[in-house]
């Protein structure tokens, strides 16, 4: 399931003291993106999916900019720069946008990546790399919703709710993508430090065997 408050409140509070040392452009970009929660990483993913018109997936300077003050990202023109030059490992003038998150993403280790994997195929029954409505019916169980018992939501508008913790609250689609949701659980597993809990954690919230 998504973070808990208590995560997110964790989260925001360690990302916001540590930006205060950050040095590295790469760190002090992460930790911006972090300090508004779990979803941070995922959100900067998705602003930048959106400029990229012609689908080459490469981002320049000036769209990297662009895209930073449009996920309201505040820096000199000056730190842009050492970021982007930070990212730009070849020296190309552009940044290779899946490089890019992958970058961004905190580090995890393997028994991480793995659970995450496993959660996200058990919710993708069509196996398309997309997990949608349709495959949460039979997974997830929206009868329990509060919502629904009282019945202010229909089921699909349950669904939809809890796609949203995952989806970009700017461009909500209904979709969560594999990468949207590594980028998801990246910034959750940022806020937890024992990987036995994590482990855990995902699979108490996901029935993983």
């Amino acid at each position: 399931m998504a973070a808990t408050h208590r995560h997110e409140v964790e989260l925001k509070r360690k990302c916001q003291d540590a930006l205060k040392k950050a040095k590295d452009p790469i760190e002090q970009l992460r930790l911006q993106c972090l300090a508004r929660g779990s979803s941070g990483i995922k959100g900067i993913g998705r602003v930048f999916r959106i400029m990229d018109d012609n689908g080459d997936k490469q981002l320049t300077f000036s769209e990297f900019k662009k895209g930073l003050r449009d996920y309201g990202v505040i820096v000199e023109d000056c730190d842009a720069k050492k970021m982007f030059e930070a990212f730009d490992t070849d020296n190309s003038g552009s940044l290779d946008f899946d490089e890019f998150l992958k970058a961004l993403r905190p580090p995890m280790n393997n028994r991480r990546k793995k659970v995450i994997l496993e959660a996200f195929r058990k919710l993708d029954k069509t196996g398309d790399s997309i997990i949608t409505v349709d495959d949460l019916k039979g997974v997830f169980n929206a009868k329990k919703h509060k919502k629904f018992i009282n019945g202010e939501w229909t089921e699909e508008q349950v669904f939809l709710s809890f796609l949203s913790s995952f989806d970009s609250p700017d461009d909500p689609d209904g979709q969560v993508t594999h990468e949207e949701f590594i980028n998801y659980y990246s910034g959750v597993s940022a806020s937890i430090d024992s990987d036995a809990y994590f482990d855990l954690m995902m699979r108490n919230a996901w029935h993983l065997k």
